[in-house]
């Protein structure tokens, strides 16, 4: 193992003790100690799950970005690993930026961004370059150095993603073209020599100055571009966060342009979610994970000694109409402790207790909206969080409100036709993930609530709100 490698790894050792676990979350994916950001290289491997991540071991800050790594047999219970990559070469000296893991010859082959400055840290001192990395036992990792070179003239061309298809390997890489994003697709027998194939444009599907983090890839009948556009203007309640996650529905055939069918859509609408990638499970689900925050947000974690963590992993359908649903994998109930359920009934302006302290919990929640009345009526977490229905702008709102970090907001959603409405709720330490009906739309957002301050509750302001179902569990990893 190489020297960085070595000194990470034995910095998280010796850091761990120190974690602060206020936030820590009790089921997300979060790094051991230190920096996280995307997700990198999920994939299936001699029996496990592999999820590695972008990742600074030294700080609760980004820096120069190494590979993170940790495997679960259920993709729910993770065990963390040892430091996979370090930026320790020619190529990669400046990071060992996002990429993905394919398995080929009975390997676990990482394909990731070398990120470099030739000089100065200026743009146009700027390399990104994708290189390749071996194992034999999925934990440690021989590096083979760089297989695609920057092309001419581009300085932003990062984040591979790459795939198997008959008999040639793919890669989709995102790039920067005199300030417009785009996607460039390469392919190869043997993973270490790449040719061009074609580029996905943003004509028809999407505006932005760069997309990162793209991902190609069968859905029904249908191809999925999955990527991160930067540089989106919001545009009423779309396109609220600094930087945006989300797919166009097409069709793509090797060798063949992709052909748009539906354009840009945004995957979640939380505050927080960025750089989704997909894999396939081996009884063939699609399942994506995404980083379960926002760059230039306040993280207050990082004063105890880690910053960042990805969603639960949620299985992907498509629709008639080309639009995307998102489930929580079934894995996620086998978390569940003993069942809390409460009778249907009628609220009127007085709150409803449902526990005291919700720190790590799931909530299935039906209201009956063909007869609410209620102005608004939802759910609220402690002083901080709220999920409600607002019946005058007919939407579902994420609100959150902690002004003391600098973190307060409202996302929200359509809310769905129909006389009932179902709200499946993740709640961790410091976070919320949302799922509206049968996935119909996510939403995602970090939260930070003091101590004694995690109270659960149901709510109805000016007329009568009625539940139809109302149930609970604990959640736990043990």
């Amino acid at each position: 193992m190489s020297k960085l490698r070595e000194s990470a790894n034995a910095f998280i050792k010796e850091s761990q003790k120190y974690v602060n676990p206020r936030w820590y979350p009790s089921y997300h994916l979060a790094p051991p100690v230190g920096w996280m950001n995307d997700p990198n290289g999920l994939t299936w491997f001699n029996g496990q799950f592999h999820a590695f991540y972008q990742h600074y071991p030294h700080a609760p800050e980004w820096g120069p970005m190494h590979w993170g790594h940790a495997r679960s047999r259920d993709m729910v219970r993770w065990e963390s690993l040892p430091v996979a990559l370090a930026p320790e070469g020619e190529e990669d000296k400046d990071g060992c930026f996002s990429g993905s893991a394919v398995v080929s010859d009975g390997k676990l082959c990482l394909i990731y961004t070398g990120h470099k400055f030739v000089g100065e840290p200026i743009d146009d001192n700027l390399y990104q370059v994708q290189c390749l990395a071996t194992s034999l036992d999925g934990v440690t990792f021989c590096r083979e150095g760089q297989v695609l070179d920057t092309p001419l003239g581009l300085h932003h061309f990062r984040d591979p993603k790459v795939w198997r298809e008959d008999e040639y390997w793919y890669m989709v890489v995102g790039a920067k073209t005199q300030d417009v994003g785009e996607v460039q697709i390469y392919r190869s027998d043997d993973l270490r020599s790449w040719q061009f194939e074609s580029t996905i444009t943003s004509m028809n599907i999407c505006g932005g100055y760069m997309w990162e983090c793209p991902d190609l890839f069968p859905l029904g009948e249908k191809h999925i571009l999955l990527f991160s556009p930067q540089g989106l203007e919001a545009q009423g309640y779309r396109y609220r966060n600094l930087y945006q996650s989300g797919y166009a529905v097409g069709h793509w055939k090797a060798g063949k342009p992709f052909i748009v069918e539906q354009p840009f859509q945004e995957l979640d609408y939380g505050h927080d979610f960025y750089a989704p990638q997909s894999f396939t499970t081996p009884d063939g689900r699609r399942v994506i994970m995404g980083w379960l925050a926002m760059w230039e947000s306040a993280m207050p974690e990082k004063a105890d000694g880690w910053a960042g963590m990805l969603t639960i992993p949620r299985e992907l359908t498509l629709t008639d109409s080309n639009k995307i649903l998102q489930q929580p994998v079934k894995e996620m109930e086998t978390l569940r402790g003993e069942p809390l359920c409460w009778q249907p009934g009628e609220l009127q302006d007085t709150p409803f207790l449902l526990a005291d302290n919700a720190e790590a919990m799931e909530v299935v929640l039906t209201w009956d909206t063909s007869r609410s009345t209620a102005e608004k009526y939802g759910l609220r977490l402690g002083d901080g969080a709220q999920i409600y229905i607002d019946s005058q702008s007919q939407r579902i709102v994420l609100d959150r409100h902690f002004p003391e970090w600098n973190l307060s907001g409202c996302r929200s959603v359509p809310l769905p036709e129909g006389e009932q409405l179902t709200l499946r709720i993740f709640i961790d330490k410091s976070s919320l993930e949302v799922f509206v009906n049968a996935g119909e739309y996510t939403l995602s957002s970090r939260i930070y609530p003091q101590d004694h301050h995690r109270s659960l509750s149901l709510f109805s302001q000016h007329g009568v709100a009625t539940v139809r179902e109302c149930c609970a569990w604990p959640l736990s990893c043990e």
